[in-house]
């Protein structure tokens, strides 16, 4: 893995040397992830315990090289959890960071899942106001910092979080400026950032370099939870390369001021160290370490101490393996399939935390709730169907049926984690799914809400699925139940995609009224789906997702993969 290197001066006046390592889009991976979340290019990788072993080899490298280490992030370290820390409202991923070193990060959309108050209750600790501190030795919040340079109250006009963490790099002053996207509103739930504005992210960090400028920091790094990807060719990319790269965290650096010479981005789950320009001209390194702690990006940097300005910065990423290599090259497995992982790689500090919250939720996530006849994927057609998203469709749709529900629709980006038949992690049998396997494909906790619309009113909806109708800024296609199938047509321009709609065969009629079933997420307008507020009659269904889920996973034979047959392309 080449890294990217930019060099911006020769140092006449002496170099100062440093190095950041970083992480993003974390979410609560305190056991390794299974099925596609936790493999880099084949390669067996993540949970926190081995997160932590890497980190601390590469801090103690750059240390011994005569560096100053900073461990930083950017954003969604939490939300979006796997059970054994979102029971205990994300404390279990707080207390892991913070024992591994993390020293600052920027805020993500999914640190605001459970609203402005908890995320701050996060930062600064105290026991959670309805359930306490459940694990009995209290809670003392974050050691790390986050930032939230673009996230204000409406109010007082004020970052509800720091803004601004500034660093001393052997005599030289280094800026980090910490944000989420702009378009975190459209994301997450609402109820929970009513008294804060988002605002545009270039606009914010280009002011906060005007102060830090006043101030004699001549040398910034963005923290920034938006970015981007690598695209085909070649077929399977490089985690420290660039190839055909696209993506709003491009068009981000493009604005920025020069001094943002290091930019820190997350939220597209996509690894790659970039040399992109800025406002200037001049390249930025631009950097993403997947997700799910699967990576590190290892950045070293000089400063000129004279100009007080970046020198050079070399990035590249680093998988984080927690595999057995066999001498073939290739990792062990167990007879059922899975990986071994190699216990020569787990931090001990960090298994004591990690292994007081698995003994606290074993009983609960334990539990087999029902079975699959296979592995169930999140991996979309062409058309952008996933067996899982069917799976899951038809799981509200028969949860709904009391409320006369005929269509489900469901967003995959709730959609988390896949389902392995081998997996067994509470030693059921193969095929068994526990409810915390079930948590982790599902982890929001959204209600199940049922509403009444016209044909052409779901034939909008469907619309909305594309970037440039009705303000959709990410083509995000919808997950179909069982009996509903469409044609979309990429050719065509935006509001008129859609074709074919059929209801078990029978073509939609625009004047009927039909009920449909989504997540309130989607009922209340997220992922940019506005047309779903315009559904009528509401009924919403007792318990969560995950109880649909679980009710039709439970609901007699396995479960078998859907089809992805529901949504079609012109032949």
């Amino acid at each position: 893995m080449s890294p990217v290197l930019v060099n911006y001066s020769t140092g006449h006046g002496g170099v100062a040397k440093g190095r950041v390592l970083s992480f993003n889009d974390f979410h609560g991976a305190l056991e390794p992830p299974i099925g596609s979340g936790g493999l880099v290019n084949g390669t067996p990788a993540g949970g926190v315990e081995y997160l932590a072993t890497h980190v601390q080899r590469l801090r103690a490298a750059g240390e011994a090289a005569g560096e100053k280490v900073i461990t930083a992030g950017a954003g969604d370290l939490v939300g979006a959890t796997p059970l054994i820390s979102a029971a205990f409202h994300d404390e279990p991923s707080i207390e892991t960071l913070s024992n591994l070193g993390l020293q600052v990060t920027s805020v993500g959309n999914h640190e605001f899942d459970e609203g402005v108050t908890e995320l701050k209750r996060l930062q600064r600790g105290g026991c959670h106001p309805v359930d306490g501190c459940q694990d009995g030795d209290g809670f003392a919040g974050a050691d790390f910092t986050y930032l939230s340079a673009n996230v204000v109250d409406k109010r007082t006009r004020l970052p509800i979080l720091a803004p601004v963490d500034i660093r001393i790099v052997q005599g030289v002053p280094v800026a980090f400026v910490g944000m989420t996207l702009e378009g975190t509103p459209t994301i997450v739930n609402p109820a929970g950032i009513q008294n804060v504005e988002f605002l545009d992210e270039v606009q914010t960090a280009n002011s906060y370099a005007q102060l830090l400028r006043l101030l004699g920091i001549k040398s910034m790094v963005l923290l920034v939870h938006e970015g981007g990807q690598q695209n085909p060719p070649p077929p399977v990319q490089d985690p420290s390369d660039c190839a055909n790269f696209t993506g709003p965290i491009a068009q981000i650096v493009a604005g920025l001021r020069p001094e943002y010479g290091l930019v820190v981005s997350g939220h597209t789950h996509r690894f790659y160290s970039c040399a992109l320009p800025n406002s200037s001209g001049a390249n930025s390194v631009v950097t993403s370490a997947g997700s799910n702690g699967t990576l590190i990006t290892d950045i070293g940097f000089t400063l000129d101490r004279r100009t007080r300005q970046f020198a050079s910065i070399s990035a590249r990423n680093v998988i984080v393996e927690n595999g057995v290599r066999l001498p073939d090259g290739s990792w062990a497995r167990d007879a059922s399939g899975n990986f071994i992982r190699n216990p020569d790689l787990v931090d001990a500090s960090t298994r004591t935390i990690v292994d007081k919250y698995r003994t606290a939720v074993a009983p609960i996530a334990n539990r087999v709730v029902g079975a699959v006849t296979g592995d169930i994927s999140r991996a979309a057609t062409p058309a952008g169907e996933s067996a899982l998203g069917d799976v899951i469709a038809d799981a509200q749709l028969a949860y709904t049926a009391s409320a006369g529900a005929q269509i489900a629709l469901m967003n995959p980006g709730g959609i988390r984690a896949d389902f392995s038949f081998a997996f067994s992690p509470g030693g059921e049998a193969p095929g068994q799914v526990t409810y915390g396997e079930a948590f982790t494909v599902q982890p929001f906790n959204n209600l199940v809400v049922t509403q009444t619309f016209t044909g052409a009113q779901l034939k909008e909806v469907l619309e909305q699925q594309f970037v440039g109708f009705g303000g959709q800024t990410v083509q995000r296609i919808l997950q179909p139940s069982v009996g509903f199938g469409y044609v979309w047509d990429s050719t065509r321009t935006p509001g008129d995609k859609v074709s074919g709609m059929t209801l078990n065969g029978v073509p939609i009629d625009p004047a009927a009224t039909y009920r449909v079933t989504t997540n309130d997420f989607l009922a209340n307008g997220g992922d940019g789906f506005t047309r779903l507020t315009a559904g009528t009659d509401r009924v919403t269904a007792p318990g969560f997702d995950i109880d649909a889920l679980v009710a039709h996973l439970g609901s007699g034979a396995p479960v078998a993969p859907g089809p992805r047959d529901r949504i079609r392309l012109p032949a």
